[in-house]
């Protein structure tokens, strides 16, 4: 019995009361939900009886059984008809319970069920298994939106918020910022899988290239009207024209300077290796001219102008050793390859644009087939590529052209699905002190979780 319906027995009316509460609790219906991708249109009405019936946990109406030995998931099936099942789970959120209904398994083929992977199914082996029991299986959902029911699903189902939501429905071109844990990467998949020909998933990271990939895929996903591309920006670079040599690394050019640095005592590695991939060479204008780089303001180089000329010279000596080395500089590359590129793709994402120079930006964005067909997404806060970054330098990409410019909108993902309130007060904390020690980048910048 339940601490609450023990309270009622002391009183007056306990037995009528608890008699109330059994009824409530035994007639509660269970939230339908249903993934984005889910079609019904073929089994309409007994779609609508079955998952009815569901809802109210009555699984003996709907004749649920539960497909046993699945690694990569609790799956149930209802029956439709005689020939056709519905695939479900269930899944919880606090103390919320739901059912997310699936797919539609026409004429008993689990083999070509997108969820089950070809898992082999005897329906005269299929086990029954009561409502309570499953409940108990249910997987976690650490976010559910209160209203609405459409579930998206990548390695795990996941619900959008309203600002989640209204990024997903808005056609491009799209700026997202957000944190770690914004739900930044699964907004950006679920956008890609709306897109029709040919797409291209780009990343500073091969890790995280290759991570998306894996998370795309995820759940035997398919698209018949696309081909998607996963790359990191040395593989983009690569697919358009292998550069000769292998890229140099900061480790590559710490060495460098090692050797070089009588003749600049004054010139800091990293700053140097910074002030060159991140200002002389980062623009989509070409590489500065001496002149060009004396002119920047304060603000726009990391040097004082007094001290610009001295670091033009290390720069021209780093082009004669790359050349020496048989070493790459992929801002280098992107400049070079801008007259390569054609246009190939029909959508393009770049994630974690933070780590991408403005020249390698306009690089992929030239491989486009329509200017526009774009969403980028990113953190200034979590640059692990120094770059000297900054929003307002990827949004001139776009002004050049007025009309792409009027459509043009930063939109801001403040939740963090992540991380606990108390790793987010403390981030949030520090935040706050590296913008007053340090100022922030741009007003995009400035966003707390």
């Amino acid at each position: 019995m339940t601490g609450k319906l023990a309270l009622e027995v002391g009183r007056p009316d306990g037995h009528e009361r608890i008699l109330a509460l059994v009824f409530d609790f035994t007639h509660r219906l269970m939230k339908v939900l249903e993934y984005t991708g889910l079609d019904t249109s073929c089994v309409k009405a007994s779609y609508d009886k079955v998952s009815a019936a569901i809802a109210r946990d009555d699984f003996r109406a709907a004749q649920v059984k539960k497909l046993a030995n699945l690694s990569h998931g609790k799956f149930y099936r209802a029956k439709l008809d005689d020939a056709d099942r519905l695939l479900f789970s269930l899944v919880r959120h606090g103390d919320e319970v739901c059912a997310l209904m699936l797919e539609v398994i026409a004429n008993h083929a689990y083999d070509k069920s997108r969820f089950l992977r070809g898992a082999a199914i005897d329906e005269s082996k299929i086990p029954d298994i009561s409502a309570d029991d499953a409940i108990r299986e249910a997987q976690v959902l650490r976010y559910l939106h209160p209203e609405r029911t459409g579930i998206h699903l990548l390695d795990k189902p996941i619900s959008f918020d309203d600002t989640q939501e209204t990024i997903y429905r808005q056609p491009p071109p799209l700026v997202v910022v957000g944190s770690a844990g914004s739900g930044k990467t699964a907004l950006t998949l679920e956008k890609l899988k709306r897109a029709e020909g040919e797409v291209l998933y780009v990343t500073h990271s091969a890790f995280l290239a290759q991570s998306a990939r894996d998370l795309y895929y995820a759940n035997g996903f398919e698209h018949g009207g696309q081909d998607a591309v996963f790359l990191s920006y040395r593989e983009f670079v690569e697919s358009i024209r292998v550069p000769a040599g292998r890229e140099a690394s900061w480790r590559d050019f710490a060495g460098w300077h090692s050797r070089i640095r009588q003749n600049f005592k004054d010139v800091e590695a990293h700053q140097a290796f910074e002030e060159i991939r991140g200002v002389i060479a980062a623009g989509s204008g070409g590489v500065l001219s001496r002149d060009e780089y004396q002119a920047l303001g304060v603000r726009q180089s990391i040097f004082p102008v007094e001290r610009r000329d001295q670091l033009y010279n290390l720069f021209e000596k780093y082009r004669a050793w790359l050349a020496e080395a048989k070493l790459y500089d992929l801002n280098l590359v992107a400049h070079d390859w801008q007259a390569l590129a054609a246009p190939r793709y029909d959508f393009v994402v770049i994630d974690e644009v933070q780590d991408i120079t403005t020249v390698q930006l306009a690089l992929v964005l030239t491989t486009l087939k329509k200017p526009g067909h774009f969403m980028l997404c990113g953190d200034s806060n979590q640059i692990v590529h120094p770059n000297f970054f900054s929003w307002s330098q990827v949004k001139s990409l776009f002004w050049k052209d007025p009309k792409l410019a009027e459509r043009q909108e930063l939109r801001v993902l403040k939740t963090n699905f992540r991380n606990g309130l108390e790793a987010t007060r403390v981030a949030n904390q520090l935040l706050k002190i590296k913008q007053r020690r340090f100022g922030s980048i741009d007003r995009e910048s400035n966003f707390l979780v």
